[in-house]
């Protein structure tokens, strides 16, 4: 594992990889982690109090010194807009002690900094790295495979993040970029070919458009490459959707971790495919979405958490939008953690027929029966009787079967409670593909009900440079 040079580090690194041996060991009790974050917290409280501008002003009343786990929801939530419009205010430290800089993509609004310290560094990937050992072991035995990363930006943390945990699983690493001017399609499947990739850590729509440019040229997917698993991220992956990846590349497709920018890797995944929280990392909360009331530390309801590494840019009782399952651990593997189930974001529910839907019911009733399916797009418009009626747009190798697509049409139908038609196309329109920019609802919805909002204006201005060809 990479360790910081400098001496500054030296006691939180001990202090941290000890706890973090004796917690993936089973070893730490319930007792010990609640010491262990209400200590923590205590200090990054502090920390952000007396190094933030933003937090000297948002907990100018709170005391560090008194604050308690089951005090901390008498705190402030912090939002993305707060993110947003104090942009370097927010830091608690300052930039000279941070050894990465990341910025989120600014598509729907500015770009708001991420620095990490090594501090972070430390703690974040040494989750990832337990979960990468689970699945290669799993899949690979003792043999360390060969990665390959995709990630969206040069200003992204995904390829410093994944490079630094393939060397601590001693895998091979290589970072190819698919949508950069210099790589492009083509080039990314010559190297993935060349170097006989075993693995590929990108977004579930890469790995569908690869499995395309692949057959586009000449070329067979399962046959032609080495690819065993599909790490995936960035957005909202169903077992449905995983399949259509396992179908085309003949390999195994994981939700690997759940993060963001601001918040790092807040889970990652085990070997049986579920996320496990990093929990010395976070302190987690479900709340009601519309009025921000606490439901407690599991349900079903929006996550916010609270950081308890105290780096450049810790967050107390972040909102992070998303919608998310939290359950205690009942899943065998030998991970620890809580488990985390995501379900969308909270600004993505759908309302149809007098229904909501969260998106991955969304996705579910699209996919489920479907197979082989590249793509799929889902376009709402509402009849002269007012009545809500979708058009559900597959790209299905060999188009349209009016058989099959008739019973799929009456599936979405029974599922969603609205009339459907189904069409299968040779391409989509290039918009789905901006979903780990933007949204998963300003890609795969198109809602003719009312104008655009602002996000699928974005989704639709970056598509014009997306798609399997770029």
């Amino acid at each position: 594992m990479w360790l910081p040079t400098s001496g500054k580090y030296r006691d939180f690194t001990e202090r941290y990889l000890t706890l973090h041996d004796r917690y993936t060991a089973g070893e730490l009790g319930e007792g010990e982690w609640q010491e262990w974050a209400e200590r923590q917290l205590r200090t990054v409280v502090a920390l952000a109090r007396d190094g933030s501008p933003f937090y000297a002003r948002h907990l100018a009343d709170v005391t560090p010194g008194e604050l308690t786990l089951d005090g901390l929801r008498r705190l402030p939530f912090t939002t993305k807009d707060d993110l947003r419009a104090a942009l370097h205010d927010i830091l608690s430290r300052d930039l000279d002690e941070a050894c990465f800089y990341y910025e989120t993509t600014g598509t729907t609004g500015p770009a708001t900094p991420c620095p990490r310290d090594a501090r972070e560094v430390i703690a974040s990937n040494a989750h990832v790295t337990e979960s990468w050992r689970d699945i290669f072991t799993d899949v690979f035995g003792d043999r360390a495979p060969r990665v390959g990363i995709m990630g969206p930006t040069e200003v992204h943390s995904l390829g410093d993040t994944l490079g630094d945990v393939a060397r601590n699983v001693g895998s091979a690493v290589a970072k190819i970029w698919p949508y950069s001017p210099v790589i492009g399609f083509p080039k990314a499947l010559q190297l993935m070919r060349d170097l006989a990739l075993d693995v590929v850590f990108c977004t579930p729509n890469v790995a569908l458009s690869l499995a395309k440019a692949a057959l586009a040229e000449g070329l067979d997917p399962r046959r032609d490459f080495a690819v065993k698993v599909f790490l995936v991220t960035g957005e909202m992956c169903t077992p449905d959707l995983a399949r259509q990846i396992d179908q085309a590349w003949g390999a195994r497709t994981y939700n690997a971790l759940y993060g963001a920018q601001e918040t790092l890797v807040i889970a990652s995944a085990c070997a049986r495919g579920r996320l496990h929280l990093a929990r010395p990392n976070y302190v987690a909360e479900i709340v009601d979405p519309d009025t921000g009331a606490s439901l407690g530390a599991y349900g079903t309801g929006e996550l916010v958490v609270t950081m308890l590494i105290e780096g450049v840019k810790p967050l107390i009782r972040y909102r992070t939008g998303d919608l998310v399952e939290l359950s205690r651990n009942d899943c065998g593997c030998g991970i620890r953690g809580p488990v985390v189930r995501v379900v969308g974001r909270t600004r993505d529910r759908i309302a149809l027929g007098g229904r909501h839907f969260q998106a991955w019911q969304i996705e579910q009733a699209v996919l489920d029966g479907v197979d082989h399916a590249y793509g799929y797009q889902v376009v709402i418009d509402r009849d002269e009787a007012g009545d809500d009626v979708l058009t559900v747009r597959l790209d299905l190798p060999g188009g349209s079967a009016p058989g099959r697509d008739a019973a799929h049409a009456a599936r979405v139908a029974g599922a969603l409670g609205v009339r459907c038609r189904v069409e299968a196309l040779a391409e989509l329109d290039p918009v789905t593909t901006t979903g780990a920019f933007v949204s998963w609802k300003a890609a795969r919805i198109h809602d003719r009900r009312g104008p655009l909002d602002h996000e699928a204006a974005a989704a639709r201005r970056l598509a014009g440079t997306r798609g399997h060809r770029a």
